[in-house]
């Protein structure tokens, strides 16, 4: 499986993103080693062990040049670009100038592609470049770093506030093509933001490998939003690390609607007193296989988070849940609490939910819960005496499981998009939008 991989890599290695600086190409080649070492996860590795990577062995997915990139739809890449956004557009891996909007961008923030900045501000990326992420663990950090072709920095300065949200939209346009990105995310102390990452594809089998480093400074607030729309026949492989200072806050709302085979792994570090939400809602239909992954380490004293993540399934979809929370022996007073629930629409549909609690404090409030099961025939019940039909009913009860998800959104812009999703893929009998 590597050896494809390293192959096809080999031939633009000189063109990649920041080339020319040495201390990256050593970042690169360490990686890159690690890489060959490892290769990707098999079902060996436990936090692995209900995803089968397979595919990319099979398939010989390749990156482009921006000089190869594919037919670009204009038109439907403008239905899914957000109102009242700053837009970063990447085609296949690589920054699209031309399909972006950074008009207004204030003094006090840097939204810039990831080669630029490291033409621009080199020792800036050398401060932040891999320092969330762990190229050691099994999973597709070492890939991603010694290859990635692109990606989005985004530098907020301190007490500065984007005053609207930035969304950098993921687009892969041809067959058997692998978009490979990487993004840098700082916030510095008492700075605000909202990104938004939207994934799309054609609709051939591709794949897309994307990741994400967030440093939260001290007092900062970060909303951070991922819809994944992938090509049913299409690979997602995305990742999220981040850093958390002091005071700082961190929301995370992952929507994962798209691929035949999706994981996102989400990893953040607690500093004191820092908070973090991570919300997360899976529809799976036909054979889709969507698989998260989170953990949340409280390193120190007094920091809470919070999770909840929901997953709805049908035909023979499988969804995957791992959520880890460790408390170090330091973090004293941690407040912790986690939730997970999966209806199944379907008696071929699966889901695998594995909650674990890792706690070394004993002065901490943790809890979680974890449900699977299928409509409550009782509540169904209840809305049939009220002259509601039984098929009105069930989408009723399932549009209402999924919605709460749906409203943890307040930019209405994305509220509206993912509403439409939800709808888009589950039966609407019984459902009238204008009560929505």
């Amino acid at each position: 499986m590597t050896n494809q991989y390293s192959a096809a890599y080999a031939k633009l290695e000189n063109s990649l993103a920041g080339s020319s600086l040495a201390w990256l190409n050593d970042i690169r080649a360490q990686a890159k080693e690690q890489f060959i070492e490892q290769g990707f996860p098999s079902l060996r590795d436990e936090e692995w062990r209900y995803s089968n990577l397979a595919v990319l062995d099979k398939k010989s997915f390749a990156p482009v040049l921006a000089s190869e990139l594919g037919h670009i739809d204009v038109a439907d890449l403008e239905a899914y670009k957000l109102n009242d956004c700053w837009t970063m557009v990447l085609v296949d891996g690589h920054y699209s100038a031309g399909l972006s909007d950074l008009q207004g961008i204030p003094d006090s923030v840097t939204i810039s592609s990831l080669a630029e900045a490291l033409t621009d501000k080199p020792d800036t990326i050398k401060r932040y470049l891999g320092q969330a992420t762990n190229i050691k663990e099994p999973g597709f950090s070492a890939f991603n770093q010694a290859w990635f072709t692109g990606g989005v920095f985004v530098h907020v300065a301190a007490k500065a506030i984007l005053d609207k949200p930035l969304q950098i939209l993921h687009l892969v346009t041809g067959a058997e093509v692998l978009a490979n990105t990487h993004h840098l995310i700082v916030l510095e102390a008492s700075a605000e933001a909202s990104i938004i990452e939207t994934f799309l594809g054609c609709e051939e089998q591709y794949a897309t490998v994307s990741v994400t480093e967030v440093f939260v400074e001290k007092n900062a607030g970060l909303n951070l939003y991922k819809t994944q729309l992938e090509s049913d026949k299409a690979v997602h492989l995305g990742g999220v690390y981040v850093k958390q200072a002091r005071d700082s806050r961190f929301n995370h709302h992952n929507f994962s609607f798209g691929a035949v085979l999706a994981r996102t792994d989400v990893h953040t570090d607690l500093g004191q007193a820092a908070e973090c939400d991570l919300n997360g809602l899976y529809l799976g239909v036909k054979r889709q296989h969507i698989d998260n992954h989170t953990r949340i380490n409280h390193v120190e004293p007094y920091a809470i988070s919070k999770e909840l993540y929901k997953g709805v399934l049908n035909d023979k979809s499988r969804g995957v849940f791992q959520g880890r929370v460790l408390v170090a022996e330091q973090a004293q007073k941690t407040d912790s609490d986690m939730h997970n629930h999966n209806l199944l629409l379907s008696d071929n549909a699966e889901a695998d939910t594995k909650p674990q609690l890792e706690i070394y404090a004993d002065d901490v409030k943790c809890a979680h819960g974890i449900t699977v099961g299928q409509l409550d025939n009782q509540a169904i019940f209840a809305l049939q005496a009220r002259g509601i039909d039984e098929v009105s009913a069930k989408n009723m009860l399932t549009f209402a499981f999924a919605n709460e998800m749906v409203n943890k959104i307040k930019f209405k812009p994305l509220h509206d998009q993912i509403l439409m999703q939800v709808l888009n893929r589950f039966p609407q009998a019984g459902i009238d939008q204008a009560w929505l």
